[in-house]
């Protein structure tokens, strides 16, 4: 390994990694948020189609990943993030290129295929850059340019949708792999090390089996879900939502960057908070925020008109939005560093790190059912202006633009949110009787021990 004494040294690779990293998160959230609006403007799906292939996109990202590990330890990490950046750049480039459903899908599978690799691969890379007195640090430097590349590529695309269209966004994407690409190509060379024998595709396929048929630890990555899926309408239905409800002027795509934003800024103070708290309790309260954090993005109907803050005329959907967003990433500081702990406490004894392997499958339910369900409540209270008859197509246009009353198809859009509020509200519910129920099951086993 390279000498790694001074804490904040590290090699040339773990920097060249990291640098990839930024480049992908850019390139991918770049393209995440404005997928949902590409797909019914450029290949002509309807909400519900369009939310059912990002949310199948984004769950696949997710869950490929669990199978690349093993590929990814046998070739070699280099080889690993040549073979993945190769296919985001042809994946992203082909997407710019083509408007019909067949090759829309295959270009997505080749983005899914090639992310896959990509977190192993780095996160493996930091390992293998960093010893136990510095892999804190080299993690929290991952994570940071994991941030900052989501920041990045959100800011980017906003105008590039605005100025140029959203079917150009994946040029973007395409730009900034092949960047990563190059990078990788010629100043990527880890010193590979000798790593523990991967699991192999029916070892994974076992374990995952293992950890799904555990009722207790299923139900808790389920009830998880409930937070993740409304947190994951930054990328669903918010983006439409905005561009429907204000106008093509405007930019959820900034707008998703106040989550981050917040993480970075609490993140630490959050943490030294509940150090010391259960894990429960810190999970409970991120729970009560989600759904506040919806109901307060509903409340922009509850204004007519600009809302002047300090002299400056805010469009009511901005100012409510921005707020409810800034909640959930404050939200998600008390999940994020209490979850694991949590879920380790659900595992079987002995059996703690394979449980803890798949604790954030979560997030692939969160993405297969959240973004489908926001599709639909999209198509119900906020239709896509053009799918309405040309008489209402025409008062929507006026009334963005200021010179007519709310159609009618647009009166109920806040309950979208109202929708997400009880789908945080249930998760909170079925939160808190998980904790009395597994707390009674947990004494009662204890009793039976010492009897």
């Amino acid at each position: 390994m390279a000498d790694t004494t001074s804490t904040w040294r590290f090699p040339r690779a773990f920097w060249v990694a990291n640098g990839s990293e930024l480049c992908e998160r850019a390139a991918y959230y770049g393209t995440f948020i404005a997928l949902r609006t590409y797909l019914i403007r450029v290949v002509g799906l309807d909400d519900v189609q369009a939310g059912l292939v990002a949310g199948v996109f984004g769950a696949l990202v997710y869950l490929l990943s669990f199978f690349t590990g093993a590929i990814t330890d046998r070739v070699g990490f280099r080889k690993a993030l040549m073979l993945a950046f190769g296919l985001l750049t042809v994946g992203y480039g082909a997407l710019a290129l083509v408007s019909t459903l067949a090759p829309v899908l295959g270009s997505l599978f080749l983005i899914v295929v090639g992310g896959a690799f990509i977190k192993p691969a780095i996160t493996g890379t930091a390992t293998q850059c960093s010893d136990d007195t510095n892999r804190a640090r080299a993690f929290s430097i991952f994570y940071m340019v994991v941030n900052i590349g989501s920041f990045t590529g959100k800011t980017i695309v906003a105008p590039i949708r605005i100025e140029l269209g959203v079917a150009n966004v994946p040029y973007f994407s395409a730009a900034a792999s092949f960047v990563a690409l190059v990078l990788i190509a010629l100043f990527f060379r880890p010193q590979e090390q000798a790593v523990a024998r991967p699991r192999s595709l029916q070892e994974t396929l076992a374990g995952m089996a293992t950890v799904v048929r555990n009722v207790r630890f299923t139900a808790l990555i389920l009830i998880t879900a409930g937070f993740w899926a409304v947190q994951g309408q930054l990328y669903g239905s918010m983006p439409d939502y905005v561009l429907r409800m204000a106008g093509e002027a405007y930019k959820p795509e900034w707008y998703a960057n106040v989550n981050p934003l917040i993480v970075v800024l609490c993140v630490v103070g959050v943490t030294q908070l509940v150090a010391k708290w259960k894990p429960e309790n810190s999970i409970t309260i991120a729970m009560i925020l989600i759904p506040c954090s919806a109901l307060l993005m509903s409340a922009s109907s509850l204004f007519s008109g600009p809302v002047d803050l300090l002299g400056i005329a805010v469009h009511p959907i901005t100012l409510m939005l921005v707020i409810g967003i800034a909640v959930q990433g404050f939200a998600e500081c008390f999940i994020s560093p209490k979850y694991l702990e949590f879920a380790s406490k659900q595992a079987p004894a002995g059996r703690e790190a394979l449980y803890l392997g798949y604790a954030h499958l979560n997030t692939f339910f969160a993405w297969l059912i959240g973004l489908p369900f926001g599709g639909y409540l999209l198509q119900e209270y906020c239709p896509d202006p053009s799918t309405l008859s040309e008489t209402e197509h025409a008062a929507h246009t006026a009334w963005l633009a200021g010179r007519g009353a709310m159609p009618a198809a647009y009166e109920h859009a806040h309950w979208i949110w109202y929708a997400f509020a009880g789908v945080g509200a249930v998760a909170l519910v079925a939160m808190i009787v998980f904790v009395v129920v597994t707390r009674r099951l947990d004494a009662r086993r204890l009793d039976t021990r010492r009897a």
